[in-house]
């Protein structure tokens, strides 16, 4: 499993938001993409999706910012990989969606070894919570 920039970026972003979450602190884009490093316009298109799927809420004006829409407790590390990068496997006929003609089909028993690491992988980051991070 290799995460994308794109991945790394909205697993900063939603680090920052967990972080004010308690104080219902608001954060600007400027300030999570500066602090993170993030160019802002790729802030802008991975904050976007983070919207539109129901995890970051924004306002817009002078007091305006962003903060998450549901505690970080409820987000986990294996849901955003999932839904930015696709299937945690390292393989991919050792995905739930079986690809046929797959190389490593040919051998069972390696099959088998990457379907474990796929499942243990999953398991730690279904476990890793983004209140775990700050």
């Amino acid at each position: 499993m290799k995460l994308s920039k794109k991945c790394e970026y909205a697993c900063l972003i939603l680090i920052e938001l967990a972080r004010v979450y308690d104080e219902k602190g608001l954060l600007t884009g400027s300030v999570i993409a500066e602090k993170n490093h993030i160019p802002r316009k790729f802030f802008d298109q991975i904050a976007n999706m983070l919207k539109r799927k129901g995890y970051i809420i924004s306002t817009r004006g002078t007091f305006g910012g962003y903060l998450l829409a549901k505690p970080p407790s409820r987000i986990n590390m294996a849901e955003i990989i999932r839904m930015i990068d696709g299937a945690i496997a390292p393989v991919s006929a050792a995905s739930e969606f079986f690809y046929k003609n797959s190389p490593s089909e040919q051998n069972e028993k390696l099959i088998a070894c990457f379907r474990d690491i796929r499942d243990y992988a999953a398991q730690k980051l279904e476990q890793l919570t983004f209140d775990m991070l700050v």
